[in-house]
């Protein structure tokens, strides 16, 4: 109680609205971010808080450290610890050209600052050490601003935190040293179950699941998955994550058909100026297609500013097309180091097998009857005894279906049954249901992620409110739009 009066009074002098000349127009937005923060925390509005975040990642290419030091020196009581340790892990040449405002200074020297404001200024910090390279201090900063989230329970606090996870987690893996806060990542994983804080549940969760699978421990990482609670999503960048992780996780455990939904998704669901993520996405989902039988359309390659990064795949999707042995292996020896740092070399290994049943579809197709002798030339196979290995490979993808054909094992034949009318089979049903599948469940997540104002079926609103609240979701709608292309991924 005592401190929703503390927050009460500080609520107007918090960022004055006249600035005086010595301030810059950046420092003069870090300001208005401030206010716009204190009134979120003194509303109990998450909502500004977002935004505020959504703000301060557009401007964080312009970030100096002048400018952050003069905004500490506003937003927090100087010589406090926070302040200190703060301005502690700025570099100290720019000190020299900092910009005072000398009129807020004495107003603010007697305030005292909001959690909220002081956990913002730990993330505004941070992003500045991380864009500057700064990794060691970066390191000791996210470690102090998590050692301070651990004595806060406020749920207006909860979007900064996440952040700040976000962000702790990324400078410990720049240096190398992500196993090192496995442990702390699981124990405030718990804290925040507790809490009830879902925002900080999705990003810790992936967070997690990152840590495992960059470490290969794809069985640590299923087992934390399913156990962990699941909610309806909050953040579609989080649910992004969680949908590329799931699909990797389910791509080695050999479950090719959830894996390829997941990874589908998540690049439809990522913002456009997403493109590494994208880019990513489109090279797991290209694999796991491959593995399935399935051969991607050309225009996936073809979309913009993929077509370099996608290059490899392309040239690798056309052995597969093709059945073509050699040039499958010549491939993966060219792109080798590619595939490697991909994290897509094994399962390359395990495509060997699609291409020669690719290549025996080709050939079931071409001739009615052919020798396993033939059979082995035109598949390229370089065994000791390629005509035992060719009668293998064709009764194994007759017994799983591959190809329609019977195998005479007395004249060493393979002989093709002729290609009945699809029509009559169950294949074009089953193509139309899962396009209807795909579009209800489109409909449905559109309808789910639709936001409405509090309270709004509660109170009618006078015509002057309801302009004042259209113009706000306006600029809300706005800032959604330049998050996609400015929220980093």
């Amino acid at each position: 109680m005592t401190q929703d009066v503390e927050m009460k009074e500080q609520q107007v002098p918090a960022a004055p609205s006249n600035s005086t000349s010595s301030t810059t127009p950046l420092l003069q937005h870090l300001k208005e971010i401030a206010a716009l923060i204190e009134t979120g925390a003194y509303a109990r509005e998450v909502r500004r808080i977002l935004r505020a975040v959504r703000l301060t990642i557009a401007l964080r290419r312009k970030l100096k450290a002048s400018v952050i030091s003069s905004f500490l020196g506003f937003a927090l009581t100087p010589g406090s610890e926070a302040h200190q340790r703060l301005s502690s892990y700025l570099p100290k040449d720019d000190q020299n050209d900092m910009e005072v405002d000398t009129t807020s200074s004495a107003t603010q020297s007697i305030m005292k600052h909001s959690p909220e404001l002081e956990i913002y200024c730990y993330l505004l910090v941070l992003i500045f050490l991380i864009d500057q390279k700064k990794y060691s201090e970066a390191k000791a900063c996210s470690s102090a601003s998590i050692a301070r989230l651990k004595n806060l329970n406020r749920r207006t606090v909860d979007v900064l935190a996440s952040r700040l996870y976000f962000f702790y987690s990324l400078s410990y893996e720049l240096t190398g040293d992500l196993s090192e806060i496995r442990g702390n990542l699981l124990a405030l994983h718990r804290v925040a179950t507790l809490r009830h804080d879902e925002l900080g549940q999705e990003t810790l969760l992936n967070l997690l699941l990152r840590n495992y699978l960059h470490y290969n421990l794809y069985d640590q990482a299923e087992k934390l998955r399913s156990k962990a609670p699941r909610f309806e999503a909050h953040s579609n960048q989080q649910f992004c994550r969680y949908l590329f992780y799931l699909g990797k996780i389910r791509t080695i455990q050999l479950e090719y058909t959830d894996a390829k939904e997941s990874l589908l998704q998540a690049a439809r669901k990522a913002p456009v100026a997403a493109l590494g993520f994208r880019v990513q996405c489109n090279k797991w989902a290209v694999i796991v297609r491959l593995l399935l039988g399935e051969i991607p359309e050309r225009t996936v390659f073809m979309q913009k500013g993929m077509e370099k990064a996608l290059r490899p795949y392309f040239e690798l999707t056309n052995a597969v097309r093709i059945g073509d042995l050699e040039l499958f292996k010549t491939i993966a020896e060219k792109f080798s180091t590619t595939f490697s740092s991909d994290g897509t070399n094994n399962l390359i290994v395990r495509l060997r097998h699609n291409v020669i049943r690719t290549g025996l579809r080709n050939i079931s197709i071409s001739y009615s009857r052919i020798s396993l002798a033939d059979v082995a030339k035109k598949l390229r196979l370089d065994s000791s005894n390629p005509v035992a290995d060719a009668e293998s490979i064709v009764s194994k993808a007759i017994r799983d279906g591959a190809i329609d054909a019977t195998l005479d094992h007395g004249n060493g034949w393979m002989v093709s049954k002729e290609t009945g009318d699809i029509y009559s089979t169950n294949e074009p049903q089953q193509a139309f249901n899962s396009r209807i599948a795909f579009c209800l469940n489109m409909h449905n997540e559109a309808v789910r992620a639709l936001r409405f104002p509090p309270n709004s079926h509660k109170e009618k609103e006078s015509a002057e409110k309801r302009r004042e609240r259209q113009q706000q979701e306006q600029e809300l709608a706005k800032h959604i739009a330049e998050e996609d292309d400015d929220d980093d991924f």
